[in-house]
C-alpha cells in the first residue's frame, strides 16, 4: 500500500503519468496500475482522466493529504530503523533562500563530514516554496527566515542574523563611503530581486520605514544577474552581509553597511514536525545547534 500512496504523491506532483512514473522508477503501465488498485482499494475515483492527466477529483485531494502523512511516517520509520542498523544513511533535500546559499556550506560540511553515509541536496527556493516543499515531501528540511511570515507547525533552529549591505562598483562615489543609511537610498539607481523573494518584502519595508519607495529599474530572481548589472557601475543593489560579502571578495563590487537603522532578521533551519521527528533531522538539527553556538 505505501508504494502505491508514493506512486499517488508522485503523479500529483508531476501532473503527467509518463513523468511521475519515472519518477519512482517503473514504467507507465505499472504506475497506472497501482493507481488503479488504490482506486479500487478506497472505492473512490482519485485521477481525472482523459487521454493524459487531468487532475485529482475531490477525493483524490483528501487522499493526498491523508497519503502524505502517512508516507512521511512510513518513511521516518524506515529511516529510524535502517539508522540502528547501519547508522544514519541517505539523502537529505535541503530548500535555502538564494540569500542563505554563502553560508549553507558552513551547516552542511561538519554535518556530511560526521555523516559521510549522508548526502545532501541543496536546492535554492524561495520562503514560499520551502514550507511547501516540506508538506509535500518534496523537501526534508529549509534554511529561511524565522522571524517575518508565519511557518506554522515546524520544528525550528536559529543559525544566524541577517544585516544589509549597500553593494556597488568600486570607484563610484558610493563605494568610498564607510556606511549609509536606510533614507540615503532613495533615487538611486537600484536592481533588486524580485517581489516574491521574501528577501525582497523585507527591503521594501525598511526603505519604507525611511520613507523611501523602492522603485528598481531591474529586478532578477538571480542574485548572479544583479550583480552583473551592479559591476557595470551604472546599478546598486541591496543584499544580506554574507551575499554581499561573498562577491565583494572577488573585487568586482563594494559592501557597504546601511545602518540607521542597522536592520537585523533570524535565518535559521526550518523541518516538518513530527513525533518522532527522523535521525536524520535531529542529527541536522543537532549540527545546526552546535554551528550557532
Amino acid at each position: 500500500m505505501i508504494d502505491k500512496l508514493e506512486m499517488f504523491i508522485a503523479l500529483a506532483r508531476a501532473r503527467h503519468f509518463g513523468r511521475a512514473a519515472e519518477v519512482c522508477g517503473v514504467t507507465q503501465p505499472s504506475l497506472s496500475a497501482a493507481i488503479k488498485q488504490l482506486e479500487e482499494h478506497m472505492g473512490v475515483q482519485l485521477v481525472f482522466r482523459g487521454s493524459r492527466y487531468q487532475g485529482l477529483t475531490p477525493e483524490g485531494q483528501r487522499v493526498l493529504e491523508r497519503a502524505q502523512g502517512i508516507v512521511a511516517e512510513a518513511r521516518a520509520l524506515r529511516d529510524e530503523m535502517r539508522s540502528v542498523k547501519k547508522g544514519l544513511a541517505g539523502n537529505l533535500r535541503i530548500g535555502v533562500i538564494p540569500t542563505a546559499l554563502p553560508v549553507v556550506a558552513q551547516l552542511t560540511t561538519p554535518f556530511t563530514q560526521r555523516h559521510p553515509a549522508v548526502s545532501v541536496t541543496i536546492l535554492s527556493r524561495t520562503s514560499a516554496e520551502i514550507l511547501d516543499g516540506i508538506e509535500r515531501l518534496e523537501l526534508e528540511a529549509g534554511i529561511t527566515y524565522l522571524d517575518n511570515e508565519p511557518l506554522g507547525r515546524v520544528l525550528r533552529q536559529p543559525l544566524y542574523v541577517e544585516f544589509y549591505r549597500l553593494v556597488c562598483a568600486p570607484g563610484t562615489q558610493l563605494a568610498a563611503r564607510a556606511q549609509v543609511e536606510w533614507a540615503e537610498l532613495g533615487g538611486l539607481p537600484l536592481c533588486l530581486l524580485t517581489g516574491d523573494m521574501q528577501n525582497r518584502r523585507i527591503i521594501n519595508q525598511h526603505l519604507a520605514e525611511a520613507g523611501v519607495r523602492a522603485e528598481p529599474a531591474v529586478e532578477s530572481n538571480s542574485t548572479i544577474a544583479l550583480m552583473a548589472h551592479v559591476a557595470t557601475g551604472h546599478w546598486v543593489s541591496i543584499l544580506p552581509k554574507a551575499l554581499a560579502d561573498l562577491f565583494a571578495r572577488s573585487g568586482a563590487v563594494k559592501a557597504v553597511p546601511i545602518v540607521a537603522p542597522e536592520a537585523e532578521h533570524l535565518v535559521g533551519l526550518i523541518a516538518a514536525q513530527r513525533d518522532p521527528p527522523t535521525p536524520l533531522i535531529v542529527a541536522l538539527m543537532e549540527e545546526a545547534r552546535r554551528i550557532a553556538e
